[in-house]
């Protein structure tokens, strides 16, 4: 049997990197609850036979919760898609980031397009963007892990319920690789900690827990390829930890407080091709926070779709520790973001790319490179601030050093005034640079081409 069932899963993984698509059903338990008939969407490789995919009803936006639409698939090279819109007729489509360059044809109330290569897209009908629909194409696995692996936790097609029923969590040792098949969904959150060398892999959905995954006072732990549904509050929750990857992952969320990924005294970070749409912020990155001490240190995060329903895509530095000298966020590179929406009335929380310095932080070194900001409704461009926020800080933050923006894109018509500013004489920002900053197409070479307000305790910002 034990043979038998080697060769059988030897051969799968074979098959798997032979495909140029893969599709995966649902759930029998789940069909009902989850389903959302807003469209029929179906995919081929070229000149082949359609398939049929399992339209998700995700639910979005904190102020006006909606029901979305979301599919998914693999993919190894081109791949056609069709849209059918079952409840209106079609007046307009765009499809979102438009920097990809897909562009559809429009058939009645059919759509087809494209895809090249994988890519995480919202399909959007006369310019509805809350009833939109989510595309995510991903490649196609190169290997799965051996179900009767003692160091693997596999969840095959179905529907998963934890073993503890009080928390819904499901805890994960140290050493071990969970691999959740494009066909399953787990309802509960995924605890790792005190661990390392733990690696969460596979397809499939985790939908509506209490949080995503937790990963706290750890090391190499690492988070790949799943989708997330509706999680209560935040879809990654990092805290004390290090050696963390985070890639091809996908958000939604509707709630209060409910954050994309939100790390904590977190270093030595790489988060990469993900999906993050969220009524809370995107990405944020803190110091000292609750039970988790120490700096924030040495991020990468590339290749990243943000899409903020409240609050910002984008957060670094309001928490920290003021008992001491304070703690440092230091060395992070954002580079080929697409930010597709923020929607924030409160000027405290506003900013596509901001930094909030509180609680005796210093942030510093931050590179922002090769990001596309589409129109959003209400928030700014930036905000770089060193900010005693009453809410939530404890002291001010210390200062914000060597920020600098390069190629940056904004495409809209958003007048509210971005700032940098710091907090007083002893706690400024010092070093801004940007170069290559364009607005609807034009190159900004001054702080008043972008309505941008600096204030009395920043210096040295400079446009070339």
């Amino acid at each position: 049997m034990r043979i038998f069932l080697f060769f059988y899963l030897l051969c799968g993984v074979q098959s798997i990197a032979a495909q140029e698509l893969v599709v995966y059903p649902p759930p029998q338990a789940v069909v009902y609850s989850m389903h959302n008939d807003d469209y029929t969407v179906r995919v081929r490789t070229p000149g082949g036979v359609w398939q049929d995919l399992f339209e998700y009803k995700v639910k979005v936006d904190l102020d006006k919760v909606q029901e979305a639409s979301m599919v998914y698939f693999d993919m190894k090279g081109p791949v056609e898609v069709m849209v059918r819109k079952n409840n209106d007729q079609v007046q307009s489509v765009k499809i979102r980031p438009e920097v990809q360059g897909v562009r559809p044809v429009i058939e009645g109330n059919t759509i087809r397009f494209t895809l090249p290569s994988p890519k995480k897209l919202s399909v959007e009908f006369n310019g509805d963007k809350r009833c939109n629909l989510h595309v995510f194409a991903k490649e196609i696995e190169s290997s799965r892990p051996a179900a009767n692996d003692p160091n693997v936790i596999y969840y095959g097609p179905g529907l998963h319920l934890p073993k503890d029923t009080v928390r819904k969590t499901f805890r994960i040792p140290s050493g071990k690789t969970v691999y959740i098949h494009g066909s399953a969904v787990l309802r509960g959150m995924l605890v790792c900690d005190s661990v390392k060398n733990v690696r969460i892999l596979g397809r499939g959905i985790i939908d509506q827990p209490q949080e995503g995954v937790v990963i706290t006072h750890s090391d190499s732990v690492e988070v790949n390829g799943i989708n997330f549904i509706n999680p209560r509050h935040y879809t990654i929750y990092g805290g004390g930890s290090r050696g963390l990857t985070i890639r091809n992952i996908t958000s939604f969320s509707c709630q209060g407080w409910s954050d994309g990924i939100d790390l904590m005294s977190c270093s030595d970070v790489r988060i990469d091709d993900i999906f993050m749409r969220n009524s809370d912020d995107c990405i944020a990155i803190y110091g000292h926070r609750w039970k988790f001490f120490g700096n924030a240190r040495n991020y990468a995060i590339t290749n990243a779709t943000l899409w903020a329903d409240v609050a910002h895509p984008i957060n670094i530095g309001i928490h920290g520790n003021t008992t001491h000298a304070g703690d440092t966020l230091e060395n992070m590179v954002f580079r080929n973001l697409y930010i597709l929406e923020q929607d924030e009335d409160d000027p405290n929380y506003q900013g596509c790319m901001a930094i909030t310095c509180g609680d005796a932080n210093l942030v510093r070194n931050i590179n922002f490179e090769n990001v596309y900001v589409d129109d959003f409704e209400e928030g700014q461009l930036l905000n770089i601030r060193v900010v005693y926020n009453e809410k939530y800080n404890t002291g001010p933050g210390r200062g914000v050093r060597d920020i600098s923006f390069r190629n940056i894109f904004y495409q809209g018509s958003n007048s509210t005034m971005p700032v940098i500013d710091g907090l007083d004489a002893g706690h400024t920002v010092e070093g801004v640079r940007f170069e290559n900053l364009r607005v609807n197409g034009k190159r900004v070479t001054h702080a008043a081409g972008i309505n941008l307000r600096v204030g009395p305790h920043a210096h040295g910002v400079v446009f070339n």
